[in-house]
């Protein structure tokens, strides 16, 4: 599987999601299996480059390659002057969102809407790879099906992304009016597989191999983009890896392994969020790793009302410690967190 000329261990993306998949996140699901992941979205409005929010997702120390940054925003000059901007910060590849739906990001006519004005999503891309190309960055585009069920124009918008340079088209299999109601269809999908000569890539209600396997069959993409469903579950990706490969599941993962992985990932976030911001960001990668497990609910109660790093650390390593005392491995798997108020898949 490649981007242009990036080649990928494997063909399982980790989603951008605004507030999840921040660095820490990333690194996490990639050491768990995952062979691709995208930043968080980063504005392409100048005057927020120097903001907190948008230096941390910019701050990329320490994360292995390739190194891959959405930019969101409306006006071509300024989306490629945020893939330059982004570019100059290690971005290896700069992906352009055409793909959330969230009110607060279309309301600006970004995000998904930008698919209801072909002539400016055209103009976009083709101003970002022309400022990508010199310095041998690839594109890639992700979008949705079109506006609503009866605008679905996703292969003419990615037949012209293709034309204009784009590397990879990724496709959610939802109109930006569904949002993330209802379930994602794949014929869409692969009716832009089948157009396309670059690689596509499918998103969208895959939660575990079945599925996988399914859209793959399905859509005949490239490669598999997964979102909430690795939310409280990161090892999503080497599970399925395992069982498309080898044919058979994988063994739940022992609760120790598990412990030992959030307790990384909580250090990790805490040292790129700091202690305020961090404790309460953290909150919500917490409740979705234990939700599902014996006792999770009352523990997530108890663990939001906790306001310090080193009480969440303690908090969270005692309610492991407890759980493998009763349970070698994980006693069930725990699945995605579709609380859509707790985050934005891009």
């Amino acid at each position: 599987m490649k981007i242009g000329s990036i080649e990928l261990p494997n063909n399982l993306f980790v989603a951008p999601m605004a507030g999840v998949t921040d660095r820490p996140f990333r690194q996490l699901c990639r050491r768990l299996g995952a062979g691709y992941a995208v930043s968080e979205m980063v504005t392409s409005k100048r005057e927020l480059w120097a903001s907190l929010k948008t230096s941390r997702r910019a701050d990329h120390s320490g994360e292995s390659a390739p190194i891959a940054v959405q930019i969101a925003g409306v006006d071509p000059a300024g989306m490629a002057d945020a893939a330059r901007y982004n570019v100059d910060r290690g971005a290896q590849i700069i992906d352009i969102n055409m793909g959330c739906p969230a009110k607060k990001v279309c309301n600006v006519f970004a995000g998904s809407a930008l698919m209801s004005n072909e002539p400016l999503a055209l103009a976009i891309v083709e101003s970002v790879v022309a400022a990508c190309a010199p310095r041998g960055v690839p594109v890639t585009l992700k979008m949705r099906t079109g506006r609503r069920e009866a605008e679905r124009n996703a292969v003419a918008l990615a037949r012209a992304a293709e034309s204009a340079g784009v590397a990879m088209v990724t496709v959610h299999g939802r109109t930006r009016e569904q949002g993330f109601i209802g379930r994602a269809e794949y014929d869409t999908i692969a009716a832009v597989k089948a157009a396309l000569r670059i690689p596509v890539v499918a998103n969208g209600d895959i939660d575990g191999a079945a599925k996988a396997r399914d859209v793959l069959r399905i859509t005949g993409a490239d490669a598999l983009m997964i979102g909430r469903a690795a939310q409280g579950r990161p090892w999503i990706f080497r599970e399925i890896a395992h069982e498309l490969t080898t044919g058979r599941p994988l063994p739940p993962p022992a609760t120790a392994d598990v412990r030992a992985w959030l307790l990384e990932h909580l250090h990790d976030h805490y040292a790129l969020h700091g202690e305020y911001t961090g404790v309460r960001s953290a909150r919500k990668h917490i409740g979705w790793a234990v939700r599902a497990l014996p006792g999770g609910e009352a523990f997530r109660a108890a663990m939001n009302t906790l306001d310090s790093c080193a009480a969440q650390v303690e908090a969270v390593a005692t309610f492991f410690d407890e759980l493998g005392a009763r349970h070698a491995v994980l006693p069930a798997a725990t699945t995605a967190a579709n609380d859509d108020s707790l985050s934005i898949a891009a």
